[in-house]
């Protein structure tokens, strides 16, 4: 049964929903680039509009119906874990995935996969901000991975991929930016080891044979790499609230 493309906000995209489905918010990273303010602060704790990075993520998963996170952290992971407790003043069940040291982004999600299970689950990176509708992801990619990719942001313009009918392409245009959302198979992970690993060669692999859906989510989407970036956000959340 051919699935119906549908306009959901500012998302083009199969609307199916994720209720149920487990998340993975990756936390690990050093955050060399917005020193020194990550120094003594995990980056995913730094606050604008008065809440932590981390927590509109927490916010969006619980919203969208998602019942179980997983979070690993290797930088001052001892105050993620102890600022975020278990998850239930969100609503939300959080595990935890310990790194002695940072294992890139596939490499963290590798080492999770034991509290992921065996179902398509969900990862976003602990360093965006958006406003993305979690719920309209699709539940089981039609391949190994879908992708959410945005427009291109001015400190990234040559982009990261291509996005033709539906699949997402290694070479192209016009190209789009990987938000650091999407959703993946475990089987993506076969014949990997525990190591550290990034993600993209892995999905830039699997391009080649069509294994990589993606859509184009052309709402309000923020990597929040930089003081400047975060001090902006922080400025115009604030005069919101």
């Amino acid at each position: 049964m051919a699935r119906t493309r549908v306009r959901l906000q500012d998302v083009d995209m199969p609307g199916c929903r994720v209720n149920g489905m487990k998340a993975m918010i990756l936390a690990a990273g050093r955050g060399e680039r917005m020193r020194p303010l990550t120094d003594h602060t995990p980056k995913p704790l730094l606050k604008v509009g008065g809440r932590c990075l981390i927590d509109y993520h927490l916010a969006g998963l619980a919203e969208a119906g998602i019942q179980e996170v997983i979070i690993n952290h290797a930088w001052l992971g001892e105050q993620i874990e102890r600022e975020l407790g278990d998850g239930g003043r969100w609503g939300v069940k959080i595990h935890y995935s310990a790194e002695l040291q940072g294992l890139e982004t596939g490499g963290g999600i590798f080492n999770a996969l034991p509290l992921l299970g065996e179902a398509p689950f969900l990862v976003i990176n602990g360093d965006v901000w958006c406003r993305y509708p979690f719920a309209q992801l699709p539940a089981t990619p039609a391949g190994l991975a879908h992708l959410v990719l945005v427009d291109n942001p001015s400190h990234h313009a040559q982009g990261d991929f291509a996005l033709r009918g539906g699949h997402v392409c290694s070479q192209g245009a016009p190209r789009l930016t990987y938000s650091g959302i999407g959703v993946f198979r475990p089987a993506l992970f076969a014949g990997c080891s525990r190591r550290s690993f990034p993600l993209a060669p892995l999905l830039r692999r699997l391009m080649r044979d069509n294994q990589v859906t993606g859509e184009h989510y052309r709402g309000r989407w923020i990597d929040v790499g930089t003081p400047e970036r975060l001090h902006k956000l922080d400025k115009e959340l604030s005069a919101s609230s």
